[in-house]
Parts: C-alpha cells; sequence; structure tokens
C-alpha cells in the first residue's frame, strides 16, 4: 500500500481513523470506538480498504467497518443510505483484485457482491457489526451492496 493514497473527500473523522491505522501499521485503529447518532457507544472491527481507481488507475484508501464469513471479510456499500454507491465499491466493479489490511496483517484479495439467500445472511451478520446500516437501508431505494473480499492464494 506504499503507492497508494487516502480516497479524496473523506470525512474528518476517517482521515484522522485511516491515518491513525496506517501509523501505527494496524495496531491502532482496527478496533473503532463511535457513538453513532441514536445509538450507544460501540467498538466495530474495521479494515483498510485499497482499490484501483476505475478512471484514474491510481490506488486509493478506504476505512470500512467489516465482519467475517468463512475466510474471507465482509464490507458494505451503504454509503449512509445515499442514493449512489459509494466510490470504492464502483472501484470493487471495474477491479475486484484490492488489498486489505486488517490489524497488522495485509492481504491481497477479491471482491464479490453477493445476491439472494447469500446476501440475506450477510446482511444479518452485517447488522451485528454495525446495526445503522438498518437505517441506512430506509433511507435509500437502492439495495444495498453486500461485498465479500475473499484471499487470494
Amino acid at each position: 500500500m506504499a503507492d497508494a493514497k487516502l480516497a479524496p473527500n473523506l470525512p474528518g473523522w476517517m482521515v484522522d481513523h485511516t491515518n491513525r491505522y496506517l501509523s501505527s501499521g494496524g495496531t491502532d485503529g482496527h478496533m473503532y470506538k463511535v457513538t453513532p447518532p441514536g445509538y450507544s457507544e460501540m467498538v466495530v472491527p474495521s479494515l483498510l480498504l485499497t482499490t484501483t481507481g476505475r478512471k484514474s488507475g491510481e490506488k486509493f484508501i478506504f476505512p470500512l467497518f467489516y465482519g467475517t464469513t468463512g475466510n474471507g471479510y465482509i464490507i458494505v456499500a451503504s454509503k449512509g443510505g445515499a442514493p449512489d454507491h459509494p466510490g470504492w465499491y464502483k472501484n470493487l466493479l471495474a477491479n475486484p483484485v484490492c488489498e486489505v489490511q486488517v490489524g497488522t496483517k495485509t492481504i491481497t484479495a477479491r471482491a464479490r457482491t453477493t445476491s439472494g439467500a447469500e446476501r440475506a445472511a450477510l446482511w444479518q451478520e452485517a447488522l451485528k457489526f454495525w446495526p445503522p446500516y438498518a437505517d441506512y437501508e430506509k433511507k435509500t431505494p437502492r439495495e444495498i451492496p453486500v461485498v465479500v473480499l475473499d484471499p487470494v492464494a
């Protein structure tokens, strides 16, 4: 991820969080303490996703909350319930191979969007690690993509 840079237009808290994660090598920032509006304080696992820009070809880092499934990671393209998909998701659609840092471990992964029964089951898992997804779902007409990052051997 040496040639990667923070994604443009990230909110300040994400920039601070990502910089802390990167500067500590993943020892600080993996477990993120936050109090979302309308919720009690919670500690959420976070990873750093590095995608290749679909237009620029540059590598961009995005901090995301995650869960696990098998040996892969679950991420959700919610964008807070916005009507459009987040940029990182559009990048993965164009180039599904990505880098993932979870704590101090970095892997290469291939992203895939889930559907049907798998998506339904993983959506329930996502609600466990980040309950506000339920609120985001109510705010948008789009089906929020649930993505699995499968390690590449």
